[in-house]
């Protein structure tokens, strides 16, 4: 809890807003920038001592029901009550999420990566588009150009579901890439605080695969951001890539761009992919 910034926002953001805002006349003889403690007060339901204490830091740390509360009151933008909670101590509520919108900059963005694999998936793992490259390296579901994603287009129910889908990873990885993905889909789900769409998932998963249900009882909590992997091409063969993951803001959306190693062989394979996937793309065309 940073009490000093914390009693400044407050403060501030109490001082911006005027009384017509908020549904209560102004009157010529107001001394007040903006709202009293006690009208703030009553529109959070919290007492104006209380207020009074934050302001002066000297009071414990706020719960989040009264952030919530004063949010309101002080009508915060999104970004806004997400300071609040930070200032206060507390992990901010999730905002608004992109859900399988794609933002068509960041499509663009996807469409310029020629020379490497790059795919947008959801923090649950369900995959909104893909590149030629990306699409040559790993089959699947879509394309960028169609966007013909199909039902099962969710990398986790693939792994659980799809057996031929392992068959892109050595033998002697299978288990930790199984462990990854739910792992990173367990912190999905709290971040998303169990919404429709992440308990439909897992209740999907748990229905289907014993497998699955026994690494999600485990527990286990991890958000990758990158990592080196190695993928089985069925006539390239071997390739070694590096996978970094840029969030959007909202951090239900990821970009993953895969990268050969500085100086190893395997950019001389990237260029062989380049040339399969432009054949498959003028295939489907």
């Amino acid at each position: 809890m940073d009490r000093p910034e914390l009693a400044d926002f407050l403060r501030r953001s109490r001082e911006r807003l005027r009384p017509h805002e908020v549904g209560l006349p102004g009157g010529p003889r107001r001394r007040t920038p903006g709202l009293r403690r006690e009208e703030v007060s009553q529109l959070a339901g919290i007492s104006a001592d209380y207020l009074m204490r934050l302001e002066q830091r000297r009071s414990p740390q706020p719960s989040t029901q009264v952030l919530t509360a004063l949010a309101r009151a002080l009508r915060l933008t999104e970004d806004e009550r997400a300071h609040l909670y930070v200032l206060a101590g507390h992990r901010p509520p999730a905002g608004r999420l992109a859900g399988n919108h794609v933002r068509p900059g960041l499509l663009h963005l996807l469409d310029q990566l020629t020379a490497t694999p790059a795919q947008i998936l959801t923090d649950l793992g369900d995959i909104l588009a893909q590149n030629a490259m990306a699409f040559a390296l790993f089959g699947g579901p879509c394309s960028l150009r169609r966007h013909d994603c199909t039902q099962d287009h969710n990398i986790v129910w693939q792994w659980f579901n799809d057996p031929a889908v392992r068959h892109a990873y050595p033998a002697d990885e299978q288990d930790d890439q199984g462990h990854r993905l739910v792992a990173d889909l367990r912190a999905a789900v709290a971040r998303r605080r169990y919404d429709a769409d992440s308990t439909a998932l897992v209740a999907r998963l748990s229905a289907t695969s014993a497998e699955f249900v026994a690494l999600w009882q485990l527990h286990e909590v991890a958000v990758p951001r990158h990592s080196r992997m190695r993928v089985l091409h069925p006539t390239i063969g071997p390739i070694v890539l590096d996978r970094e993951i840029l969030l959007t803001p909202s951090e239900d959306q990821r970009l993953l761009i895969y990268t050969a190693p500085p100086g190893a062989a395997d950019l001389d394979h990237l260029e062989l992919l380049r040339v399969i996937g432009s054949e498959q793309f003028a295939a489907d065309e």
